[in-house]
């Protein structure tokens, strides 16, 4: 009986949520909807198309110790991987700036600036890591820029 009902319930509510729908009124324009125009297109798009997410399962762990070595492994990587991100922007910046410098012994002028900027800026807070926070971070650095930390120190000595 009560699956009887519940689907009469069911039939009533998807009859009436059509009985809904209130025609619109049509305007002089012949784009009806909401449209998005992106920057540097002039075709505007019904969609926005969004990348991919992927969604893993939670992990699992053998005993508590793997677990446990996870989760610091995770903290150091959450500490280091701003200075990572950042080295990867400036570095950016860097060879944009010596690319318009014309001269070696200009290039070589700005490079020295930008050296002791940097460690002004940053050494007292990298001395602070530890050993494996800071092979964290040349590996993170290493992903980021897409060369190793000794080539980049080799190229732009």
């Amino acid at each position: 009986m009560n699956n009887i009902v519940s689907l009469f319930l069911c039939l009533f509510f998807y009859g009436i949520s059509f009985g809904q729908d209130i025609p619109m009124e049509k305007d002089h324009d012949t784009i009806q909807g909401e449209y998005f125009m992106f920057e540097g297109d002039s075709i505007f798009v019904k969609n926005i198309e969004l990348d991919d997410v992927y969604v893993l399962k939670n992990l699992k762990f053998e005993d508590k110790d793997e677990r446990i070595q996870y989760l610091i492994l995770k903290r150091k990587v959450k500490k280091v991987y701003p200075y990572a991100k950042m080295a990867s922007d400036k570095l950016t910046d860097l060879t944009n700036q010596l690319d318009s410098i014309k001269g070696k012994r200009a290039r070589k002028r700005y490079t020295k600036k930008i050296q002791k900027f940097i460690e002004q800026e940053f050494s007292e807070e990298l001395k602070k890591l530890t050993r494996t926070e800071g092979q964290i971070l040349v590996k993170l650095i290493h992903r980021q820029t897409g060369r190793t930390a000794f080539s980049l120190v080799k190229e732009l000595r």
